[in-house]
């Protein structure tokens, strides 16, 4: 089908993001496909998709300004943001026992900064977009780590569970404006940032975290997006998916 909806997905160079952008063109939305410096991923994630008039933008989201000025060459060039996937994140080993205070304190700035602040500076300036429209639908994708902890990258962990927090109060914030909030997180997914693990002596082991004796698939992530973006699912607004294949198990 062809809604002609504009969908900005940020970090959509590789892995879930590339799926995402794969997935709603070819459900016949316009991509916003967003980047910070791997341009390659990006045009080869722009050649692959279905349809016409896509279009990629770069920024580094762990700037305030850069997140403006990202929504704002969006709206500039697409004219409108119907659905925001906020994707974009990173991954950094910090472990407390062993590094130095100021890699801490490195390593916090830099995962906060993107993740959970990069994620909220693209919020706030698509969401004024879409309060002048009449509404639209926000999706972040966290992760189980929200959850169970993080040991070796705390920071990951409190920004993921920032998000998760952020995403709940949105939903309750930006309702009266036919805004909706969605969070997913997913466990391990078969993306080439966790190649090095999977395919490493670790491998078996976290593939057996799950009892399906696997990890996720960044196109079941992408499907789960788009039946968030799709129409009949207002009343889930607030919610947080756990996609992790039975792997952590909230109570």
């Amino acid at each position: 089908m062809n809604n002609e909806r504009v969908i900005l997905i940020t970090g959509a160079s590789r892995g879930i993001g590339r799926a995402v952008a794969a997935l709603c063109a070819a459900n016949g939305d316009t991509v916003a496909l967003h980047y910070h410096a791997n341009v390659a991923g990006a045009k080869k994630t722009l050649a692959g998709l279905k349809g016409s008039g896509h279009r990629m933008f770069q920024a580094d989201l762990s700037q305030p300004k850069e997140a403006e000025r990202l929504v704002k060459e969006v709206l500039a060039s697409m004219k409108r943001i119907d659905v925001l996937v906020n994707n974009a994140g990173m991954f950094e080993l910090h472990q407390i026992a062993e590094v130095e205070f100021d890699t801490w304190v490195k390593a916090w700035e830099r995962t906060l900064n993107t993740n959970l602040l990069g994620t909220a500076h693209v919020t706030y300036w698509a969401v004024q977009a879409m309060i002048r429209q009449g509404g639209g639908k926000v999706i972040n994708i966290t992760s189980r780590g929200a959850f169970r902890g993080e040991p070796d990258a705390p920071a990951y962990g409190a920004s993921k569970a920032g998000m998760n927090a952020m995403s709940q109060s949105l939903a309750r914030a930006l309702a009266p404006h036919n805004i909706m909030v969605y969070a997913i997180a997913p466990g391990w997914v078969a993306t080439d940032m966790a190649a090095p693990y999977l395919e490493g002596t670790e491998g078996d082991a976290v593939r057996n975290q799950s009892p399906l004796g696997r990890v996720g698939d960044p196109e079941e992530i992408a499907r789960t997006v788009c039946f968030l973006a799709s129409e009949g699912t207002d009343y889930l607004t607030g919610c947080i998916i756990d996609m992790n294949g039975a792997s952590y198990l909230r109570t």
